[in-house]
């Protein structure tokens, strides 16, 4: 009998990145798979060409052995697979119940929808998570007024709603708390014993290992490695997503555990809280490149953002010993703290703009009124000659720019700035190659001048290869320390899992 699900060789390319090259899987019905893999293994792309968001390049997709080709997540879900998406899909302006059954509402025989039958049926699934829910939230309950947790329970019971043969749980526990987990683990048992395949994706090796039947593991886009869960050690599988062997191709003179210390702390955290953050301490000194690194989610954001003022939090920051507690970001610019999103087209550029506006948005007030024009047009096209941007012209569009030189002018804005303290937040994603050696430069440079530096990266490489030390985060908090020999990608691997250290070589 065939298996419910096979892909075979599945490749997909984004521009430059191959994200996935020759990835397989077979799951059968009633049985759960864990989906294992570093940061950009692959497994959300996967994730996504099974559900139908993505078209793949090449390979193979058997659904009960026959080839089948989804066009959209509707062709999908028509099929029987259901997803829970990592970034939730759900309208903040619509109730609980509406979301669950948008464009899928019951209707009466006049063909208009059917509330009372929308909230009871909305009522019955809400009871499979029964005593781990506020008593007050109903059908009619709006999303916007939900927190984390119970969106993430409404997002899980939006796929289970229309019966699934095939359930994706794409990190569908990261917001849940201990009960919550495990009232999920007990409904995957009831819904395995009707015949539901479950493909499983976490952060957390704990959980991989209570639930899944099997395994398959994910490498640079290609399965490296499957069999039987309880036939498999954590360590085994962290070797098989990053080998001991592996090492970062990017060079960087690092700074030594005791060079760290005969510098001065700049920066001081001391038990940092936000609705994400639990409990964060750390340290950093002069001229230091700080790494924080981790799966994707588990609180390096809102790290960064605390520090600049862009989120509110409870706990202690200290600047050069002096406490601080920045409310909005023009506070932490004006203490010479500097932040460079990750989405640079969202957080980072008016589109719309010229260049030279771009460049300097964070510093028109140092242009005085009326505005220096001269003065900030040198200051623009000196920034612009150190990035070596790519460009027509000040005055040409931001929009003119490829990738990599549109992240050289949101780099380049904090630069005119001079700052202190510089914190990155993934500034290289979607960055080609020959852009990227160029920052790493930039980077150096900047340390070797006595900034500050800290870098969040979903480039496990990059990390390993540019960090001084490595903070790796898991479940809110700084889960491990890497620094001199235990500075591996295997370590990083493990450590992001909830893993203990491998050894080191």
């Amino acid at each position: 009998m065939p298996p419910l699900l096979a892909v075979r060789n599945a490749a997909k390319r984004y521009g430059a990145v191959q994200a996935l090259t020759d990835a397989s899987l077979e799951i059968s019905a009633g049985e759960t798979l864990a989906l294992i893999g570093a940061n950009g293994s692959g497994k959300s792309t996967l994730s996504k060409v099974i559900n139908g968001v993505v078209a793949p390049d090449g390979g193979q997709l058997l659904l009960d052995g026959r080839m089948v080709r989804f066009d959209s997540p509707h062709a999908a879900k028509d099929a029987g697979i259901s997803t829970v998406f990592q970034e939730l899909s759900l309208v903040p302006q619509m109730t609980v119940a509406e979301n669950i059954w948008l464009t899928r509402e019951p209707l009466r025989r006049n063909l208009l929808i059917d509330r009372r039958t929308e909230r009871q049926r909305t009522e019955e699934l809400l009871s499979l998570f029964g005593g781990t829910l506020r008593a007050d939230l109903t059908p009619d309950t709006p999303v916007s007024a939900l927190l984390p947790d119970e969106r993430q329970i409404v997002e899980i019971l939006k796929a289970i709603s229309v019966n699934p043969r095939l359930l994706i749980l794409d990190e569908a526990t990261a917001s849940l708390d201990s009960r919550q987990v495990q009232r999920l683990f007990e409904l995957i048992g009831q819904w395995k014993a009707r015949g539901t395949a479950i493909i499983f994706i976490s952060h957390r090796m704990t959980e991989i290992e209570q639930i899944a039947d099997r395994y398959s593991v994910l490498r640079n886009g290609q399965t490296v490695g499957e069999g039987a869960m309880k036939d498999a050690a954590a360590g085994d599988l962290v070797a098989l997503m990053a080998p001991e062997t592996s090492s970062s191709a990017i060079e960087r003179h690092r700074l030594s555990p005791d060079d760290l210390a005969a510098r001065r702390v700049v920066l001081q955290i001391d038990d940092l809280r936000t609705s994400v953050l639990r409990g964060v301490s750390i340290q950093v000194h002069e001229g230091e490149l700080l790494g924080i690194g981790g799966l994707k989610g588990q609180g390096q954001r809102d790290l960064l953002l605390a520090i600049f003022g862009g989120a509110p939090y409870s706990g202690r920051i200290l600047l050069d010993g002096k406490p601080v507690h920045f409310t909005h970001p023009r506070q932490a610019m004006n203490h010479g703290v500097a932040l460079v999103p990750g989405d640079r087209a969202g957080e980072g550029l008016l589109s719309i703009r010229a260049i030279l506006e771009n460049l300097l948005v964070p510093s028109w007030r140092a242009y005085g009124f009326p505005l220096r024009m001269k003065r900030a047009r040198q200051d623009a096209s000196a920034i612009a000659t150190r990035l070596d941007l790519k460009m027509a012209g000040l005055d040409a569009p931001v929009s003119s720019l490829s990738g990599g030189n549109a992240q050289k002018v949101v780099i380049g804005k904090w630069l005119l700035r001079n700052p202190r303290i510089l914190l990155l937040d993934d500034p290289t994603k979607g960055v080609d190659i020959a852009t990227k050696a160029e920052f790493y430069r930039l980077l150096t440079r900047l340390c070797d001048e006595g900034t500050t530096v800290i870098l969040y990266s979903s480039d496990d490489e990059e990390l390993i290869g540019l960090s001084d030390r490595l903070l790796v985060m898991h479940d809110g908090r700084i889960g491990s320390e890497l620094a001199g020999a235990s500075l591996t990608t295997a370590n990083l691997v493990a450590a992001s899992l909830g893993v203990a250290r491998m050894e080191t070589p």
